[in-house]
């Protein structure tokens, strides 16, 4: 028995406009939503272990979009990585800072510092190699700037802390011992993040923090 064209075409017609009568129109997203959904996917790629270089073409694949898309919301790959170390910046500094303002012991701030800088870091393991700068080898060079310059203030901020707990532990020179601290915080800190990127955000930056923390900053 052989079917009718005719019909067959009808009834596929019917079943496409019934389809597109019972499915929802896909809501474009607003250009400020449709940032943050590509710094989003470019942070879940860093998040791969060993993942290479991040393309704008794998990027733009992965949100199933074309590159040109992408160039309507960031001028450029380097805009984005600026992006999330706004991201990176704003969420740390807040937290530093309402530390500062809440905590009277010069050392308590010091330790707190440190450790909500990694705890923030595990939670966001595609921002740690940005912090780290591994995720910014190929990338341009201001960036690997603008963490170094990030570092540099988190450093101050325990230098500022640290200094008052000097002065309250009678040290005869505070600012040099400050200093020294300080230094050799921020220094754990970046290695400690380095080593969670490095074994693939299998070592854990915050493991025996309490104790380490202690040790470096009583």
């Amino acid at each position: 028995m052989t079917e009718n064209p005719q019909a067959v075409q009808s009834s596929g017609a019917e079943a496409t406009d019934a389809d597109a009568a019972g499915a929802p129109a896909r809501k474009r997203p607003k250009p400020g939503e449709r940032r943050v959904q590509i710094l989003q996917t470019l942070a879940g790629m860093l998040e791969q272990p060993g993942s290479e270089r991040v393309t704008t073409a794998a990027l733009a694949a992965k949100l199933s979009v074309s590159e040109a898309a992408l160039y309507r919301h960031f001028a450029s790959k380097a805009q984005m990585f600026e992006g999330l170390i706004e991201f990176i910046e704003s969420s740390v500094f807040t937290l530093v800072n309402q530390i500062s303002e809440r905590e009277g012991s010069g050392a308590a701030q010091a330790q707190k510092i440190i450790a909500v800088l990694l705890q923030f870091g595990e939670k966001n393991p595609g921002m740690t190699r940005v912090m780290v700068g591994d995720a910014l080898v190929f990338e341009h060079e201001r960036l690997l700037t603008r963490m170094n310059q990030f570092f540099d203030r988190i450093e101050s901020a325990l230098r500022q802390a640290l200094r008052g707990a000097a002065d309250a532990n009678g040290s005869a020179t505070p600012t040099v011992d400050a200093n020294a601290q300080a230094s050799a915080l921020t220094a754990f800190a970046v290695g400690r993040l380095q080593r969670y990127a490095r074994s693939g955000f299998k070592r854990s930056p915050t493991e025996h923090l309490d104790v380490a923390l202690r040790l470096l900053a009583p």
